[in-house]
């Protein structure tokens, strides 16, 4: 079984954040979760606002939770809300089902983990975080 390293957290890490400096977008948090649900690597870029970190780890625990990207998971939240909103109160508020969180997933299409950010839109959460599993050589779903 192959599981998501440090070095690897941290490589996902760099490239998002570098990612995100490069397109001047403002401060952010991200969150790396391993295989098992846990945080690997948490980060909050100076001038991050208080909450980023919170938000960022509530997106990477949707995604983790429900193996799929909290795009789809917002898409589905509208048609379902009631569903959605008891979510996050069962899994003691750490499920944001809304844009900037993906799946973390190996070459063979094991789960590894999941990656959250916060503090953009969450266009651009999504893509420094789609960024950061490229740079690595991962793949993500």
């Amino acid at each position: 079984m192959q599981t998501l390293t440090l070095e690897q957290a941290n490589h996902i890490a760099a490239a998002a954040l570098g990612a995100a400096r490069r397109d001047s977008l403002r401060a952010m948090a991200l969150v790396v979760l391993d295989e098992a649900g846990h945080v690997k690597l948490a980060t909050r870029e100076d001038g991050a606002t208080p909450l980023r970190m919170e938000i960022a780890h509530g997106k990477a625990a949707a995604a983790f939770g429900m193996g799929v990207n909290t795009r789809t998971l917002h898409e589905r939240a509208t048609g379902n809300p009631v569903f959605f909103n008891a979510i996050a109160p069962a899994s003691a508020g750490k499920f944001i089902a809304q844009t900037g969180a993906v799946v973390i997933v190996a070459a063979n299409g094991q789960v590894l983990g999941a990656i959250g950010a916060s503090g953009g839109t969450g266009d651009e959460d999504e893509a420094i975080c789609i960024e950061g599993l490229r740079a690595a050589g991962l793949a993500h779903r």
